[in-house]
């Protein structure tokens, strides 16, 4: 991140002044539910900052906030809210039957009523709507994988070798130039976009910011073990079609090579994962723990619910004719 962003309410302003100072005790009034905890501009942000603290840090900000308890208890608070709204939003799922997590897991994503963003994209998308897709995405994407990876020293045996087949791939084999989220940063450079880690978070809203701290929640709680390993499964199932879709928009719209290679190679290596992620990660999980087996389908379920209603903010913005971000695309980038 290259600047600490402003804040977008009361609670992600005492927490804005707070990580400006030394760490001290954070006295605060716990901040009351709000009307959309799935989409709230000052809960996700300030959420977003506080899960930014256990990967990259802050910006001029000290890294002893990271353990910090009353930084830790106002995070809490916050995610309480979070998770509140997913229970109210996903019913709880019922277990598959035995050896059934990939039919279930598939389930969920046939019944995705979301419109589709990528036949947009592919179809009838301007620049300037696929550049703020990318602005969006980046939010994620510049740090593919990380999210996940919290999950590796809570998984064992099969499942765990399984997480780690995919995000070997995900971090390019070895290859610093094929990290997945280096080839993202490619993409953005050759769109003329800033891929400097963080540079749009000021511009992304609460429905976005949303779909990233899901994956912080399950990734950085021992008990959504489960869940983080439906959404990592779940993700992988139905990559592979929305990003050759995407990877043809960026085409149509006279991109290639760079701009396209993020995409083109989610095409294929995820084609290869869904089997692994499906079948050895969450399948295994559910036969090693089979209480865990409600949390890896409710997991996959908030990550379709996320998806779907950041599709559609994206998607009404632009029927609207206005922008999806809190500020548009400048008109330098869109040239």
């Amino acid at each position: 991140m290259l600047v600490l962003p402003n804040p977008r309410g009361a609670t992600s302003e005492l927490l804005l002044a707070a990580l400006a100072e030394k760490v001290h005790p954070i006295c605060f009034t716990p901040p009351e539910a709000p009307d959309d905890p799935l989409a709230d501009e000052d809960l996700h942000l300030a959420l977003y900052l506080c899960y930014e603290l256990h990967y990259r840090g802050l910006p001029g900000v000290d890294a002893e906030w990271e353990w910090e308890p009353t930084l830790l208890h106002l995070r809490r608070t916050l995610e309480w809210h979070f998770t509140a709204g997913l229970r109210a939003a996903v019913p709880p799922a019922a277990p598959p039957v035995a050896g059934g997590m990939d039919l279930a897991l598939r389930a969920i994503a046939d019944g995705d009523g979301a419109p589709s963003l990528s036949r947009h994209v592919e179809s009838e998308g301007t620049l300037e709507q696929v550049l703020e897709f990318v602005m969006h995405r980046s939010a994620y994407q510049l740090k593919e994988a990380d999210p996940h990876s919290w999950a590796l020293p809570r998984l064992t045996g099969g499942p765990k070798a399984a997480l780690v087949e995919i995000q070997a791939d995900e971090y390019g084999g070895g290859r610093p130039e094929r990290v997945h989220a280096q080839l993202f940063a490619d993409a953005m450079d050759a769109l003329g976009l800033d891929a400097r880690y963080g540079a749009y978070v000021d511009r992304v809203p609460g429905v976005t910011l949303a779909t990233v701290n899901l994956m912080s929640l399950f990734g950085l709680h021992r008990r959504w073990r489960g869940a983080i390993v439906g959404h990592l499964a779940l993700f992988e199932m139905t990559s592979s079609v929305p990003n050759r879709r995407y990877a043809g928009g960026l085409r149509r719209l006279g991109y290639d090579g760079r701009a396209t290679g993020f995409f083109d190679e989610h095409v294929e290596a995820d084609a290869v994962h869904e089997n692994v992620a499906a079948v050895d990660l969450a399948g295994g999980l559910a036969r090693q723990e089979p209480a865990l087996a409600g949390d890896i389908l409710w997991g996959a379920a908030c990550l379709v619910e996320l998806e779907g209603r950041w599709a559609r903010h994206l998607l009404g913005a632009w029927a609207q004719g206005r922008s999806s971000l809190r500020c548009g695309v400048s008109a330098e980038l869109a040239v």
